[in-house]
């Protein structure tokens, strides 16, 4: 038996109008009536149904005194003509959706981690396809952003869900947990320690974040999990610019998410202490309203998002 070339139609150079003619034919079942819809002579209307059925070999149509009947054959290409017409009718949608998208404006919240690194490269990933494109890049809290969200100022966050109560309604996509690290002035006295433990770094005076939240929390548990006592002699504050400021000025220690810790130490801003913390905040995501339809160019940068967290895994 006969197959078809999988790309039989690029061959035959199958042509639009022979689409939209098995369409009007199926429709009006008779070719003069199907001709003039598409605004073409009964004769070329019947040489291109001709020439359709001399390349694939079959008859479509039975010719019948009072019009035409689609055979087997016929009604198959006519439910796949529809199919391609509809198909071509999306991706101009699509094309016009992402022409708006790479002009249109996008509103994302994100926690400090993702935002030193994970969220810039997201960025500068889209403006390379949509430099037209306007974002508005929030930093708060999880809390705080999730309440923007909800209320509609964001299209999507990276961030946290921190209570049941607060995920309903929400879609989450977990991307990458966030290690904490201790970090000090650059030239510090710790940095030359040989096997640095944490009875090392207890009575030390550090720069923490305030009681009730996530990190101080986990990084008092930390000590007392080894039995030690925990830090006394604390500055409590989560202003950076008032965090790199002591530890400049101070031999204080800090606790930050390695992430970020990281891109100030590229910047010889601090130095990361030689010793693993057993401590880390629960891992941070994409959240998004489940009944939200993100915008094209929302869309375009969720997607850079997504890529780009891969690449860092």
């Amino acid at each position: 038996m006969e197959t078809l070339n999988p790309n039989w139609f690029l061959k035959a150079r199958l042509k639009t109008r022979q689409l939209l003619l098995l369409i009007a034919l199926d429709d009006h079942r008779n070719i003069h009536r199907a001709a003039e819809a598409l605004h073409m002579t009964q004769p070329a209307a019947s040489k291109q149904i001709k020439d359709l059925e001399e390349m694939l070999d079959v008859k479509l149509f039975e010719r019948l005194p009072r019009g035409m009947e689609p055979t087997m054959f016929g009604e198959t290409m006519v439910r796949h003509a529809r199919m391609a017409l509809t198909s071509l009718a999306l991706a101009h949608d699509d094309i016009l959706a992402l022409k708006a998208g790479l002009a249109g404006q996008v509103e994302v919240g994100v926690i400090m981690t993702p935002a030193m690194a994970l969220l810039p490269r997201a960025i500068a990933r889209i403006k390379q396809h949509a430099p037209m494109l306007r974002i508005g890049a929030h930093v708060e809290a999880s809390n705080i952003l999730l309440d923007k969200l909800q209320h509609g100022t964001l299209d999507f966050m990276i961030g946290r869900i921190l209570e049941k109560e607060n995920s309903a309604g929400l879609i989450y996509e977990e991307l990458n947990e966030e290690p904490a690290c201790a970090v000090v002035r650059v030239g510090h006295p710790l940095l030359e320690v040989d096997k640095l433990e944490l009875k090392h770094i207890a009575d030390q005076p550090w720069i923490l974040p305030p009681h009730g939240s996530i990190l101080r929390h986990r990084f008092d548990m930390m000590f007392r999990r080894a039995g030690l006592d925990i830090p006394v002699n604390v500055v409590d504050t989560t202003a950076l610019l008032l965090i790199t400021a002591l530890l400049q000025q101070t031999d204080s220690l800090h606790v930050m998410p390695v992430d970020v810790a990281h891109y100030y130490a590229s910047l010889n801003v601090l130095s990361i202490l030689p010793i693993e913390l057993p401590c880390k905040m629960d891992a941070f995501g994409i959240i998004r309203q489940k009944d939200h339809l993100l915008s094209p160019g929302a869309e375009l940068l969720l997607q850079a998002v997504r890529d780009t967290a891969q690449e860092m895994v």
